[in-house]
């Protein structure tokens, strides 16, 4: 069993910049694909950014293309995403999943059941 725990969010003013982590544990995830998510107020949760397990592929929703960059660190078990030029509207609840699986498009990654383990969630919120 992977347990994923997000860290991270916070509020910020719009323009400046945060730096996500989600820690995995249980057993290592070094050969999962690791995505995240996010969901907004009264929104359906949406695809953010994700990343092969072995870190050299990389695919980003359109909101996050650009100003997100997703990275991972297999020797620490642990997924990282960069945000910058943050927005009011990237305000959500930010989740890390992960997957066992392997995967070779685009739309396999961006899809929420292709991911088998999920956190709780950290929440960023933007202020204009």
């Amino acid at each position: 069993q992977v347990q994923l725990v997000e860290s991270g969010g916070g509020l910020v003013q719009a323009g400046d910049s945060l730096r996500l982590s989600c820690a995995a544990s249980g057993r290592s995830v070094s050969n999962y694909a690791m995505a995240w998510f996010r969901q907004a107020p009264g929104k359906e949760r949406e695809f953010v950014a994700a990343i092969k397990w072995s870190g050299d592929i990389t695919y980003y929703g359109d909101s996050a293309e650009g100003r997100f960059t997703i990275s991972r660190d297999n020797a620490k078990n642990t997924l990282y995403m960069e945000m910058s030029s943050l927005k009011p509207e990237d305000t959500a609840v930010y989740y890390c999943a992960a997957s066992p699986l392997t995967y070779t498009s685009h739309n396999s990654y961006a899809t929420e059941a292709a991911y088998a383990y999920w956190g709780q969630g950290t929440q960023v919120t933007v202020s204009s």
